[in-house]
């Protein structure tokens, strides 16, 4: 018997009270929701019945929202799901999508990392008592051995030293901390030999293939149609490919230009990349990286920027209501003295590339 506070049975209650309850004087009959959505009758009665009622996929959960957003979905005879939306309609569908996702997260698994429960306000904000492993990129020996106090055994040494991006670890670090006061926050180097308790808590990669081992064996465990060409010499161009059915449709290269008989760095491309963790779906895996560090620090900021980071995390939490896994790739402006403008995921010509699965 299924209990009054199962979650399963929350989410049905509230797809019957939306079929029947959300319009007064209108009457939707299981058999006319069907018709709108493509679907049969006993699949729309099997995620609305009292006992044991079937979880139904995101996307249904998406019919339900653009349905019940707007009475114009009944004003004609015919019932039907309408292909556009007003403004305040898709507000409406957007705030109605995420309570359903949810519940159905809540149904499938509790509330798990990742859904909308973990992204209320914040999407750097996690459970508490969750553990968080920062993992950084670290200079390669050529550099490293360039630096003073970078020697263990030098009376000046400075283990953190040893990471690259150092810019983007301050910043996300700090933001990380004053998040989540009550969790364990841990750095990683990427080269290092992570514990399965790590592996398995919520994994912040800063830093890309190329120094970040780390990123390397997440990237081979997860799919992904955004590939970073690798920049095997500081004089590489490098940049991102997007790939469909093994072919490369598009690359995204930085612009540099020369001053001096030296190369600068004007854009940079960042890729910011959210799912579930492979090794653990109930803890999340997050990617800030960039062909160059400019564009590793352009992806920390888009979410810690106080002046951005709320239309910019609105914009990913819009997509993670309905999806896994969100992949963003962005230009970063570089201005003088290589300060990085933070990018606005919301304006279309900053962003380059969106994927979601």
């Amino acid at each position: 018997m299924t209990s009054a506070k199962d979650p399963a049975l929350q989410l049905a209650r509230r797809l019957r009270s939306l079929r029947t309850q959300r319009w007064p004087g209108v009457r939707i009959t299981q058999e006319q929701l069907g018709q709108a959505f493509d679907v049969s009758v006993p699949l729309i009665s099997s995620w609305e019945r009292k006992t044991d009622p079937v979880v139904p996929p995101p996307h249904r959960l998406e019919a339900y929202a653009t349905f019940f957003a707007t009475s114009r979905s009944v004003d004609d005879q015919q019932f039907q799901l309408l292909s556009h939306l007003t403004e305040d309609e898709q507000e409406e569908r957007d705030s109605l999508l995420a309570e359903l996702i949810e519940l159905r997260d809540n149904a499938v698994d509790g509330p798990a990392a990742g859904s909308t429960t973990a992204l209320t306000d914040n999407l750097w904000r996690f459970p508490l008592d969750e553990d968080i492993t920062i993992v950084c990129s670290e200079l390669p020996k050529r550099r490293l051995d360039l630096l003073p106090g970078a020697d263990p055994e030098d009376p000046d040494y400075v283990e953190l030293y040893q990471y690259s991006d150092l810019d983007s670890l301050l910043e996300l670090h700090g933001h990380i901390r004053a998040m989540n006061p009550g969790n364990n926050v841990h750095v990683r180097p990427g080269s290092s030999t992570l514990t399965p308790d790590e592996y398995s808590s919520h994994l912040v990669l800063l830093g890309g293939v190329d120094w970040n081992q780390v990123t390397d064996e997440v990237l081979r465990r997860i799919e992904l149609p955004i590939r970073q060409v690798a920049r095997a010499e500081d004089a590489d161009e490098g940049g991102f490919e997007v790939v469909e059915k093994g072919k490369v449709i598009k690359t995204f290269r930085p612009e540099l230009r020369t001053v001096d008989e030296r190369q600068v760095l004007d854009v940079d491309v960042a890729h910011f990349y959210r799912s579930r963790n492979p090794f653990n779906r109930k803890r999340t895996v997050t990617m800030c990286n960039g062909t160059h560090s400019r564009g590793v620090l352009g992806a920390v900021r888009a979410l810690t920027d106080v002046r951005f980071r709320d239309r910019n995390n609105a914009h990913v939490q819009s997509r993670l209501a309905t999806h896994d896994t969100l992949s963003i790739l962005s230009r970063v402006e570089v201005l003088l003295k290589g300060q990085v403008a933070t990018p606005d995921w919301t304006k279309s010509d900053q962003l380059l590339h969106e994927w979601t699965a």
